[in-house]
């Protein structure tokens, strides 16, 4: 089962990040945030199914995150968790940890923003439209 949503590239995303990326609702971004990949989404995490949030919550949960722009197409691979609320309002974080809070999406996630395709980070910063699918196997 999968979910799509949009969002926007911003001239601050730097994708420096080393542990986690980011996208989400809020508008703007400072150039401190660079996890940030994508601002105004379309969605949070109460957006995405029940159905899709309670599969994402199982321990064998292997969850993959598509990331398409005009240019570039990057996926991600990680992990649900029981512990996972995902009832964060405006953001949701993919870490390579496995630090769990309400802005989580998925641990042990084999991507953080320094990972991501460079021609993804340069339409981002371009301010081009963001693709994101959430797949749960």
């Amino acid at each position: 089962m999968e979910y799509t949503f949009f969002a926007r590239g911003h001239p601050n995303v730097t994708s420096k990040h080393a542990t986690t990326f980011e996208v989400t609702k809020d508008p703007e971004m400072t150039i401190r945030g660079d996890c940030i990949i994508g601002v105004s989404s379309e969605a949070s995490m109460g957006d995405l199914p029940a159905e899709l949030r309670n599969a994402m919550k199982k321990e064998d949960a292997v969850i993959k995150v598509m990331l398409e722009t005009e240019n570039a197409r990057d996926e991600i691979k990680g992990y649900g968790h029981p512990e996972l609320t995902l009832d964060h309002p405006t953001d949701m974080v993919c870490r390579k940890s496995e630090f769990k809070c309400s802005r989580t999406l998925m641990i042990k996630a084999d991507k953080a923003a320094c990972d991501l395709k460079k021609d993804l980070i340069n339409d981002l910063s371009s301010g081009k439209p963001l693709k994101v699918v959430v797949k749960v196997d």
